[in-house]
């Protein structure tokens, strides 16, 4: 089964994740488009690459390590197949800061009641 990705959007239109990627040099973000093909493209992403983060509202993180720089990327599943990318920031410590995951979490229940509406 093969995933599609698409970005999140508030309802203003403003799209955090395309802001984040702006904010990328040039080779560091083909490696992270790299990690992204691997995600939509395999039916089993190795955890190195892709895993749900315990103890959050349903948010997986998508992991690219550059060097001593750790990009993550937080997203949700929606319909099985669709991976809703959130939020990116680049990672200095071991544990992913809790103020992003509580933006992955809002901008899911945005989108979630948005979609149902």
């Amino acid at each position: 089964m093969r995933r599609k990705i698409v970005f999140y959007r508030t309802a203003e239109g403003r799209c955090p994740i395309e802001e984040f990627f702006d904010s990328i040099p040039g080779k560091e973000l083909q490696k992270i488009t790299w990690v992204l093909r691997i995600v939509e493209e395999l039916d089993i992403v190795p955890r190195q690459y892709f895993k749900k983060l315990t103890d959050t509202d349903e948010i997986w993180e998508c992991r690219i390590d550059i060097g001593r720089i750790g990009y993550r990327i937080l997203c949700f599943m929606d319909s099985g197949n669709l991976v809703i990318l959130t939020n990116g920031f680049s990672k200095k410590s071991q544990k992913t800061p809790p103020g992003e995951i509580s933006r992955a979490e809002r901008y899911r229940n945005d989108y979630l009641k948005r979609r149902i509406s």
